[in-house]
């Protein structure tokens, strides 16, 4: 049995197996909208079954410059890891999508990430507002608040 390719008797008779093609091979020919049929969109939808979950669980495609696919990367870690398979992802991806849109990969670290930050505490007064306007604004919201 191949590993991509799913096995099924199709209108024959019921003795004959024949392999089905994979979806990318068979929407070639057809006229998607245009949104679908962006190479873009569709390069970054498949990396995730190219990748497999692992790598795909530390990676994200992030845009196609001609035919290069830019993928995100944690860290420089995986940069190189990934890099020694680079030819393999390529084979992949031409796979999922039934042509080959991407000739090159360009691994490139994430930048980092920041968490959402609660203030400490709330501020007390308006000394540190100096626009005469908000700081009437501000404190007129602060009435409001202690009043209500």
């Amino acid at each position: 049995m191949l590993p991509f390719a799913a096995h099924a008797t199709i209108g024959s008779s019921p003795g004959k197996c024949a392999h089905m093609e994979r979806a990318g091979r068979l929407f070639r020919n057809v006229k998607l909208p245009p949104e679908l049929a962006d190479p873009e969109v569709r390069v970054r939808a498949a990396w995730a079954n190219a990748a497999g979950k692992k790598v795909a669980a530390h990676t994200r495609a992030s845009a196609l410059v001609r035919d290069t696919l830019v993928v995100e990367v944690e860290d420089s870690l995986w940069q190189r890891q990934l890099s020694t398979l680079k030819h393999f992802l390529i084979g992949n991806l031409e796979k999922e999508l039934g042509e080959k849109l991407v000739k090159e990969i360009d691994f490139r670290p994430m930048p980092p990430r920041r968490e959402p930050q609660r203030a400490t505490h709330a501020r007390g007064s308006s000394e540190g507002i100096q626009d005469p306007v908000l700081d009437l604004l501000y404190r007129r919201d602060q009435r409001k608040a202690n009043s209500g």
